[in-house]
Protein backbone atom coordinates (compact mmCIF):
# COMPACT_ATOMS: atom_id res chain seq x y z
CA UNK A 1 0.00 0.00 0.00
CA UNK A 2 1.93 3.32 -0.97
CA UNK A 3 1.82 6.11 1.50
CA UNK A 4 0.08 9.70 0.76
CA UNK A 5 2.65 12.14 -0.31
CA UNK A 6 3.57 14.83 2.46
CA UNK A 7 5.01 18.02 1.80
CA UNK A 8 8.60 18.66 2.41
CA UNK A 9 9.29 21.66 4.84
CA UNK A 10 10.75 24.56 3.60
CA UNK A 11 13.48 26.64 5.79
CA UNK A 12 11.27 29.61 6.34
CA UNK A 13 13.50 32.05 6.20
CA UNK A 14 14.75 31.20 2.85
CA UNK A 15 13.68 32.64 -0.46
CA UNK A 16 9.91 32.49 -1.28
CA UNK A 17 8.37 29.81 -4.11
CA UNK A 18 6.38 31.99 -6.55
CA UNK A 19 4.15 31.05 -9.32
CA UNK A 20 3.92 33.52 -12.38
CA UNK A 21 0.99 33.20 -14.78
CA UNK A 22 -0.82 34.77 -17.21
CA UNK A 23 -5.30 34.63 -17.77
CA UNK A 24 -6.32 32.80 -19.73
CA UNK A 25 -7.41 36.34 -22.59
CA UNK A 26 -3.94 37.22 -22.69
CA UNK A 27 -1.45 36.31 -25.27
CA UNK A 28 1.91 38.11 -23.83
CA UNK A 29 4.68 36.62 -22.79
CA UNK A 30 7.23 39.32 -22.20
CA UNK A 31 5.67 40.77 -19.29
CA UNK A 32 5.64 37.06 -17.22
CA UNK A 33 9.41 37.02 -18.35
CA UNK A 34 10.02 39.72 -16.98
CA UNK A 35 8.01 39.03 -13.85
CA UNK A 36 9.90 35.92 -13.29
CA UNK A 37 13.42 37.47 -13.78
CA UNK A 38 12.52 40.68 -11.58
CA UNK A 39 11.56 37.72 -8.80
CA UNK A 40 14.78 35.60 -9.51
CA UNK A 41 16.53 38.91 -9.04
CA UNK A 42 15.23 39.50 -5.65
CA UNK A 43 16.63 36.27 -5.12
CA UNK A 44 13.35 33.98 -4.96
CA UNK A 45 12.19 31.09 -6.93
CA UNK A 46 9.84 31.16 -9.82
CA UNK A 47 7.23 28.44 -11.45
CA UNK A 48 6.18 30.83 -14.46
CA UNK A 49 3.15 29.02 -16.49
CA UNK A 50 3.10 31.26 -19.17
CA UNK A 51 0.82 33.29 -21.18
CA UNK A 52 -3.23 31.87 -21.77
CA UNK A 53 -3.71 29.58 -19.29
CA UNK A 54 -6.66 27.88 -18.09
CA UNK A 55 -8.06 28.88 -14.72
CA UNK A 56 -8.23 25.63 -13.69
CA UNK A 57 -4.58 24.79 -14.16
CA UNK A 58 -3.86 28.00 -12.84
CA UNK A 59 -5.43 26.50 -9.40
CA UNK A 60 -4.23 22.75 -10.17
CA UNK A 61 -0.68 24.33 -10.85
CA UNK A 62 -0.71 26.10 -7.21
CA UNK A 63 -2.29 22.61 -5.63
CA UNK A 64 0.73 21.19 -6.91
CA UNK A 65 3.47 23.47 -6.34
CA UNK A 66 2.55 25.01 -2.83
CA UNK A 67 4.08 28.36 -3.61
CA UNK A 68 4.45 31.26 -1.04
CA UNK A 69 2.95 33.65 -3.38
CA UNK A 70 0.89 33.65 -6.69
CA UNK A 71 1.51 36.75 -8.99
CA UNK A 72 -0.56 37.45 -12.00
CA UNK A 73 0.16 39.36 -14.70
CA UNK A 74 -1.69 41.04 -17.20
CA UNK A 75 -1.43 43.53 -20.36
CA UNK A 76 -4.20 43.02 -22.56
CA UNK A 77 -6.80 45.13 -20.66
CA UNK A 78 -8.96 42.64 -20.31
CA UNK A 79 -7.79 41.14 -17.04
CA UNK A 80 -10.12 42.08 -14.54
CA UNK A 81 -12.35 40.02 -15.77
CA UNK A 82 -10.63 36.56 -15.71
CA UNK A 83 -8.44 37.42 -12.81
CA UNK A 84 -12.34 37.70 -10.71
CA UNK A 85 -12.72 34.64 -11.99
CA UNK A 86 -9.23 33.15 -10.96
CA UNK A 87 -9.13 33.93 -7.38
CA UNK A 88 -12.61 33.08 -6.74
CA UNK A 89 -11.82 29.52 -7.53
CA UNK A 90 -8.15 29.75 -5.88
CA UNK A 91 -10.28 30.68 -3.15
CA UNK A 92 -13.12 28.13 -2.94
CA UNK A 93 -9.93 25.42 -2.76
CA UNK A 94 -9.32 25.06 1.34
CA UNK A 95 -5.38 23.82 0.33
CA UNK A 96 -5.40 27.54 -1.40
CA UNK A 97 -7.09 29.80 1.02
CA UNK A 98 -4.46 31.29 2.53
CA UNK A 99 -1.97 31.90 -0.50
CA UNK A 100 -1.11 35.18 -1.10
CA UNK A 101 -2.31 36.16 -4.53
CA UNK A 102 -1.55 39.15 -6.17
CA UNK A 103 -2.81 40.88 -9.58
CA UNK A 104 -1.23 43.47 -11.79
CA UNK A 105 -0.43 45.07 -15.37
CA UNK A 106 -2.99 46.48 -17.54
CA UNK A 107 -6.33 45.32 -16.18
CA UNK A 108 -9.16 47.38 -18.06
CA UNK A 109 -9.37 49.53 -21.03
CA UNK A 110 -10.83 52.58 -19.67
CA UNK A 111 -7.42 54.08 -18.20
CA UNK A 112 -7.27 55.76 -14.79
CA UNK A 113 -10.57 56.07 -14.58
CA UNK A 114 -11.35 52.16 -14.11
CA UNK A 115 -8.37 51.67 -11.83
CA UNK A 116 -10.03 52.28 -8.48
CA UNK A 117 -13.37 50.01 -9.48
CA UNK A 118 -11.17 47.19 -10.53
CA UNK A 119 -9.08 47.19 -7.39
CA UNK A 120 -12.11 47.25 -4.99
CA UNK A 121 -13.36 44.28 -7.15
CA UNK A 122 -10.70 41.97 -7.27
CA UNK A 123 -9.25 42.70 -3.93
CA UNK A 124 -13.47 42.12 -2.50
CA UNK A 125 -12.51 38.92 -4.65
CA UNK A 126 -9.95 37.31 -2.68
CA UNK A 127 -6.71 38.89 -4.05
CA UNK A 128 -4.30 40.45 -1.18
CA UNK A 129 -2.84 43.59 -3.83
CA UNK A 130 -3.48 44.85 -6.67
CA UNK A 131 -1.09 46.87 -9.13
CA UNK A 132 -1.99 48.90 -11.73
CA UNK A 133 0.92 49.66 -14.51
CA UNK A 134 0.38 53.20 -14.43
CA UNK A 135 2.34 52.74 -10.55
CA UNK A 136 5.51 51.44 -11.30
CA UNK A 137 7.49 48.52 -9.57
CA UNK A 138 7.86 49.91 -6.24
CA UNK A 139 4.95 48.89 -4.65
CA UNK A 140 5.40 45.15 -5.91
CA UNK A 141 8.70 45.10 -4.65
CA UNK A 142 7.69 46.39 -1.48
CA UNK A 143 5.01 43.93 -1.58
CA UNK A 144 7.14 40.88 -2.04
CA UNK A 145 9.78 42.47 0.62
CA UNK A 146 7.25 42.62 2.93
CA UNK A 147 6.01 39.30 2.49
CA UNK A 148 9.41 37.53 2.81
CA UNK A 149 9.89 39.17 5.98
CA UNK A 150 6.76 37.99 7.48
CA UNK A 151 6.94 34.66 7.16
CA UNK A 152 6.88 33.13 10.29
CA UNK A 153 9.54 30.03 11.85
CA UNK A 154 8.27 26.35 10.61
CA UNK A 155 6.29 24.76 13.27
CA UNK A 156 5.69 21.17 13.56
CA UNK A 157 6.23 18.50 10.48
CA UNK A 158 7.44 21.85 7.96
CA UNK A 159 3.93 23.42 8.13
CA UNK A 160 3.93 27.28 9.35
CA UNK A 161 2.56 28.06 12.18
CA UNK A 162 -0.42 30.57 11.46
CA UNK A 163 -0.45 29.99 8.01
CA UNK A 164 -4.48 29.57 7.23
CA UNK A 165 -2.90 26.44 4.78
Amino acid sequence: MTQPAELAPRDPSGPLDVVVTGLPSDAHTWNLVFMQLLLEDLGHHVVNLGPCIAQDEIVESCCKYQPDLLVVSSVNGHGCHDAEHLVRALRARWELAGLPAVVGGKLGVRGAEGQDGHRRLLLTAGFDAVFHDEQGLAPFEAFVTALAADRTPAGPAGTREGAAR
